[in-house]
């Protein structure tokens, strides 16, 4: 990988210094060196500078981007899960020899378990000339010791009594993510509490605490170099039913919506859209269909409206929710979601993506999903 990295720089370095003696106007491109290049691509980009403007990180994303072949770059949205109810291992390890994920969900195991598997996931994607992946886990205050057992012990969140309380919690989460070698952490659940699926997942006992406690989770899970995720959106907790078993529906207005403005605008990296459709909303609706496959309500409503610029993962792709809808993956992905978890045949979603990427159907979208994940993968220093 570090040669790789270097023929990149060497050939972006030509091309910054081209274009700086092109043009000595107050556009004149800043980065004229190898040697400055190199430092502002290896060592100045972090987790904060994702959400920012950077000419460093635009260049070298795009320059990674553009070294990849269409295969990888579908890769690259695509996250099956690995453990107790995830594949197989031998599965795991056919995707990666045959480059086609992008990440791993780590799905039910130990602290044992999962620090030896992505050591073993990371050697061979490495000897595959991939790029290195995003781990991610459901590392909720409330799910996290069941999870990942062995764990440190830790309250559930309608039990935390403090935004002191949820500042410790999450930092002894965070610690347990960085030894273990997760990245990504699909938390915290900003849903309202009245669903019996969700509601003792999130800080919702008192409606007041779910934005603030909310912002010091995502605040200090992203601290400690973890992407963090605000889910379901665009709300779960008003709805009857489970998700897992089957489509719920918002019918009406959007209620829990305004819990999402203030997360974005204080920089959470991740939203999840969950598998629940609108109806009797003339502007929202789904026809139908999950939020996931929304057009609607992906691009129109987070990424337009709500000017969200952060990764857009799906709810996993196998619930009962998404499951039995057609094209379900081709679907989500031209919706705008940037990462399919969990798809029920990962090889088969890969496919899927390649055919519509090669015939020109969704390619720009899957372009953009692709530099965003890029792009992250640079500012949490895989790359």
């Amino acid at each position: 990988m570090n040669q790789y990295i270097t023929l990149l720089l060497f050939s972006l370095s030509l091309t910054v210094t081209s274009c700086g003696q092109d043009s000595k106007t107050n556009r004149e491109v800043e980065i004229t060196t190898n040697t400055t290049l190199d430092e502002a691509a290896l060592k100045s980009f972090s987790i904060d500078d994702y959400l920012k403007e950077n000419q460093a990180l635009d260049m070298l994303t795009d320059s990674i981007f553009h070294s990849l072949s269409d295969k990888q770059r579908v890769a690259q949205l695509i996250m099956p899960a690995a453990g107790k109810y995830g594949k197989p291992h031998e599965t795991i390890n056919g995707l990666i020899k045959d480059s086609l994920i992008g990440g791993i969900l780590m799905l039910n195991g130990t602290v044992e378990q999962f620090t030896t598997w992505i050591k073993a996931f990371n050697q061979l994607n490495q000897s595959q000339g991939n790029l290195p992946f995003l781990y991610s886990a459901d590392a909720e205050p409330s799910l996290v010791n069941r999870k990942i057992m062995g764990s440190t012990p830790v309250k559930k969140a309608n039990e935390i009594d403090s935004i002191q309380e949820v500042e410790s919690v999450t930092q002894k989460i965070s610690a347990d993510l960085n030894k273990i070698g997760i990245n990504y952490n699909f938390s915290p659940v900003v849903d309202m509490s009245p669903n019996s699926t969700v509601g003792y997942r999130s800080f919702g006992k008192n409606p007041e605490n779910i934005i603030p406690w909310s912002n010091q989770f995502i605040q200090t899970t992203q601290q400690n170099n973890i992407i963090a995720t605000a889910k379901h959106f665009p709300g779960h907790g008003l709805v009857s039913g489970d998700t897992h078993k089957s489509l719920q529906v918002i019918n009406g207005s959007l209620k829990e919506i305004q819990n999402y403005p203030p997360l974005i605008e204080n920089g959470v990296l991740s939203i999840m859209v969950a598998h629940i459709a609108i109806e009797n909303n003339e502007m929202f609706s789904t026809d139908g269909l999950p939020s996931t496959c929304s057009r609607r309500i992906v691009q129109d409503l987070l990424r337009d409206s709500l000017k969200f610029n952060g990764l857009i993962v799906t709810d996993a792709m196998n619930m009962g929710g998404v499951r039995n809808v057609p094209d379900n993956n081709t679907r989500a992905i031209a919706a705008g979601c940037d990462i399919l978890l969990m798809p029920a045949n990962a090889r088969k979603a890969h496919e899927e993506l390649m055919k519509a990427y090669q015939g020109n159907v969704i390619k720009k979208t899957i372009d953009a999903s692709v530099r965003r994940i890029i792009r992250m993968k640079l500012c949490l220093g895989l790359i």
